[in-house]
């Protein structure tokens, strides 16, 4: 089984609370695995409640007015003892028995075992109610109630880098380098971009990851990519099928938006009568159920991002840079593996980075375009009123940045710094600081809610 980043953040949860634990992600990240792999460490006994592969279990909770009858119900779906305080029960895939997130309460309450959910945010049912639920007390640790809420993503680079057998000094190295913004050891840095190229083929979807690592076989990884990407058309599929918005159009147009040349999701290209109104919906559905990543266009590359965001224009990005890769084919992952350096890879490296800080908590991202200073890819919030702009750079002109510049020298965004990911090593140029492409891993969001303050009067 792999190892998760999300696995001590699991532990810390049931070894300091009485709480259920939800899941949350795009189908196939790896959220039951997780519960599997807590079974292990912490539990001797372990019950797996599908509600995908077993509709009926839906029954566990219809009309069930307390705990006991919950209890009573689930001896009929499992063999597994229930044992108190040694057992572990897990409901999978709650979006199809929305009653198990609302009375899990009684669960909770009554004690006796410990509880997990995992949900694919397949509509927009399991949102509403994850916002509902994720109510934080402005004096607690915890949410307030019965249970606390985590997403999970795609195995990120430094996940898949020891996965496939990188050595923690190895990272350790290389995030030491990216702390003190100093050049990595140039025999460490050509292992790394070995390292991420083959991440930009395998991508970070667990199964294509755990099929390399027991093969080494690239075709073995794309027939597992292939079937991911089927599943989520298969879902797509089911979601409002009398008024599917195009949403299986978009997700088809994604590999080919990405590669035209500004990588703007134009809707014309689905039908020239479209208005961004009228299918907002499909798009929002497509971040909530975690299959695809927005980029908005933000008007100034100033605080607050948001207030500058317009909705209208955006990049849509995979939520998986091997799938976008998969989907692009035609002996793109031998020039890959090659290092052709005369190949623009740029939509691939952008999906891997968009992946990269969306796994790293920065779930709003932008990017900034306007005719008169150009297009710079990714404008973030870093914290502590901090925009920083990123140039994703696949190529050897990677020095050659004219919007960036431009906005560099503007006095009215007063920005101090910009990051330029590249496949070079770390240097600094002024404000700009150049990184290789791998150590986007790295980037953390500040703390910008202030801890204790005392009003001194």
């Amino acid at each position: 089984m792999l190892t998760r980043k999300i696995d001590a953040a699991i532990d810390a949860i049931y070894d300091n609370s009485k709480i259920a634990l939800m899941l949350t992600g795009a189908r196939q990240v790896g959220k039951t695995n997780a519960f599997r792999r807590l079974a292990q460490r912490k539990f001797k006994h372990y019950v797996e409640i599908n509600f995908i592969e077993n509709a009926d279990a839906k029954q566990i909770f219809q009309g069930a007015q307390s705990a006991k009858d919950i209890l009573l119900r689930l001896t009929a779906f499992t063999d597994e003892p229930l044992v108190p305080g040694k057992t572990l029960i897990l409901f999978d895939e709650v979006q199809r028995c929305p009653e198990c997130v609302t009375k899990i309460k009684f669960l909770v309450d009554e004690g006796s075992y410990r509880y997990g959910l995992t949900g694919s945010l397949l509509g927009v049912e399991l949102e509403d109610l994850k916002e509902k639920v994720h109510q934080k007390d402005e004096k607690a640790s915890e949410p307030v109630g019965y249970m606390d809420i985590k997403t999970m993503y795609p195995l990120d680079f430094e996940e898949f880098a020891l996965a496939v057998g990188a050595a923690p000094s190895l990272i350790d190295h290389v995030r030491e380098c990216f702390d003190n913004t100093s050049p990595v050891d140039p025999v460490v840095h050509e292992q790394m971009m070995r390292i991420f190229r083959l991440y930009l083929i395998v991508g970070g979807m667990p199964a294509p990851v755990w099929k390399y690592i027991q093969t080494n076989n690239l075709q073995s990884v794309a027939i597992e990519q292939l079937a991911i990407l089927n599943l989520y058309k298969k879902d797509i599929a089911q979601y409002d099928p009398d008024k599917k918005l195009y949403l299986d159009e978009i997700f088809e147009l994604i590999p080919s938006e990405l590669n035209a040349k500004n990588k703007r999701f134009i809707l014309k290209e689905l039908n020239k009568n479209l208005k961004f109104q009228k299918y907002e919906n499909s798009f929002l559905w497509m971040k909530n159920a975690g299959v695809a990543i927005p980029v908005y266009n933000v008007e100034g590359p100033r605080i607050p991002l948001l207030l500058n965001k317009q909705r209208n224009l955006f990049k849509l990005f995979q939520n998986d840079v091997g799938l976008l890769a998969y989907q692009y084919a035609n002996g793109i992952q031998f020039r890959i593996l090659s290092g052709e350096v005369n190949i623009n890879f740029g939509a691939i490296y952008e999906n891997a980075v968009a992946q990269e800080l969306y796994a790293q908590g920065f779930e709003r991202l932008y990017y900034f375009n306007s005719k008169k200073q150009g297009e710079v890819d990714f404008v973030i919030e870093i914290g502590d009123g901090t925009v920083l702009p990123i140039e994703v750079k696949s190529g050897k002109d990677y020095e050659y940045h004219h919007a960036l510049a431009n906005i560099l020298d503007n006095v009215e965004y007063n920005l101090n710094k910009a990051i330029i990911f590249c496949n070079d090593n770390v240097s600094v140029d002024g404000k700009k600081t150049y990184l290789p492409i791998y150590m986007t891993t790295f980037i953390r969001k500040k703390q910008e809610i202030p801890g204790i303050y005392k009003l001194d009067i």
